[in-house]
């Protein structure tokens, strides 16, 4: 087994990092800047990123590297650094993990490249594949424990990632962000990740959500996800509450209080890695883990329960125009309709 599952099989659950971006915001980072380029440019503010977690208690940290493929780096005119800079922010989170004595696990992010996929935009298949790969082959010489795929939404994208990773010897977790009514940008709904894994090039050893619009509306995801693939280890990485815009800034409504409610309901829906994404500090970390370390297992929460405790949600699905959809597909007359259209 890997890494991953060796420490899932003897913790029972893991407490994942919290918030890149909007930290490293709070460290001085500009708008439009490239974090990643932080892993050469500042270092030691990386490193102190890391740190905060591993002190809070993570057990596993994700790399400085979301937007570390050629594509987003092109927008910075750095696409020759792929490799330098993926290796260099393994290379940062590995000597944070090396100041304690108990295991910290180094997951390698991976974002989506920013483009769109064939037939919608003008990347194709083809390219995203080899992106991903120049990608994980710097995350893999870095000394990455996982490559984590994150933030995704186009079904295009997460199979060319995964198979770019079929060529690597690391385990890989993807998470989808469900931020449109219930489901992902591009129309995937919870379930259907689960459904997509037997059609990945490598088998993920994990799957779930991050980032979004709420803890609320992620915890529905990932129960989604728990309902119809009970025996999968399930990712649960919620934004710190809701963003709200406050004059030129965003901040997050998310208490530590608030983070270690949403702890326990991950837990009790089945998520088996649970961390926080976007405005999620080490404060509201160390609080999700004493929640871990404390939990007594409980019922399955219903969403009603996860709406009183964590709070409504932010982008409900429409219920009206999924069914309206189905029955459209269904019809026995659509079919002829659209044949007559192609014609």
């Amino acid at each position: 087994m890997s890494k991953l599952e060796d420490l899932l099989a003897s913790k029972g659950a893991l407490l994942a990092d919290g918030a890149t971006g909007t930290n490293l915001f709070d460290m001085g980072l500009v708008s439009g800047d490239a974090p990643e380029l932080w892993n050469t440019d500042e270092p030691d503010k990386i490193r102190a990123l890391h740190q905060s977690f591993v002190d809070a208690g993570a057990d596993i940290i994700l790399t400085n590297t979301f937007g570390c493929n050629r594509h987003r780096l092109k927008l910075h005119n750095a696409e020759g650094r792929v490799k330098e800079l993926n290796i260099a922010g393994v290379q940062l989170a590995r000597e944070v993990a090396a100041t304690v004595e108990r295991e910290v696990l180094i997951g390698g992010s991976i974002g989506p490249t920013g483009e769109l996929f064939q037939p919608l935009g003008a990347l194709s298949y083809e390219d995203g594949v080899e992106a991903f790969r120049e990608q994980i082959d710097g995350l893999l010489e870095g000394g990455a424990d996982v490559l984590w795929a994150e933030t995704m939404s186009a079904v295009e994208e997460m199979k060319a990632v995964a198979e770019a990773a079929k060529d690597f010897d690391l385990p890989l977790v993807i998470t989808a962000s469900f931020d449109t009514a219930g489901k992902t940008m591009m129309g995937l709904a919870p379930k259907g990740l689960g459904d997509l894994q037997s059609q990945f090039a490598c088998t993920p050893v994990a799957i779930g959500s991050n980032c979004g619009v709420g803890a609320s509306d992620l915890l529905a995801a990932i129960m989604e996800i728990t309902e119809a693939y009970p025996n999968a280890v399930v990712v649960a990485k919620a934004n710190c509450g809701i963003p709200q815009i406050q004059g030129d800034e965003v901040v997050y409504t998310g208490t530590p209080e608030l983070m270690a409610k949403y702890t326990h309901k991950a837990l009790n829906a089945g998520a088996r890695i649970i961390g926080g994404c976007c405005g999620t500090s080490a404060a509201h970390l160390a609080a999700m883990r004493n929640a871990i370390d404390t939990h007594t297992a409980g019922d399955r929460p219903t969403l009603e329960e996860v709406l009183n405790d964590i709070g409504p949600l932010v982008s409900p699905p429409n219920k009206a125009a999924d069914a309206a959809r189905a029955e459209s597909e269904a019809s026995p007359t659509s079919g002829r309709r659209r044949g007559r259209r192609r014609a």
